[in-house]
């Protein structure tokens, strides 16, 4: 009977062994922002052609925002669709290892009343 290598670690690491990690990553990222998308058209009661047209855009250009599966997306499309629905884009890196925002402090204990002052 052989024993299965991945037994005890966790899903990333199997990808990452596998050579997927990055593009799984980068599809998932995708699948929320074309979702995110389609979400803020349905609510702003936007066609495809009235927000292409907002953006400057062809339809068939608007098309592949909207596929959760195409990764070529590039900040200045992203840029332009966010500021045609009124909204805006938020990126965050975040360490690996910790899951802690690059560039943001660890948030301090908050301080109580009790004893300062005392």
């Amino acid at each position: 009977m052989s024993r299965n290598p991945h037994i005890g670690s966790s899903f990333d690491s199997f990808l990452d062994e596998e050579g997927i990690l990055e593009d799984t990553a980068a599809l998932a990222a995708k699948r929320v922002i074309a979702w995110q998308v389609a979400e803020a058209m349905k609510s702003a009661k936007l066609t495809k052609s009235a927000l292409a047209r907002r953006m400057n855009t062809s339809r068939s250009q608007l098309d592949r925002v909207l596929d959760a599966t195409d990764t070529s997306l590039t900040l200045d499309t992203l840029s332009r669709a966010a500021t045609a629905l009124g909204c805006r884009i938020q990126i965050d890196l975040v360490a690996a290892q910790s899951g802690r925002s690059v560039g943001k402090p660890p948030t301090a204990k908050a301080k109580t009343s009790a004893g300062i002052g005392t």
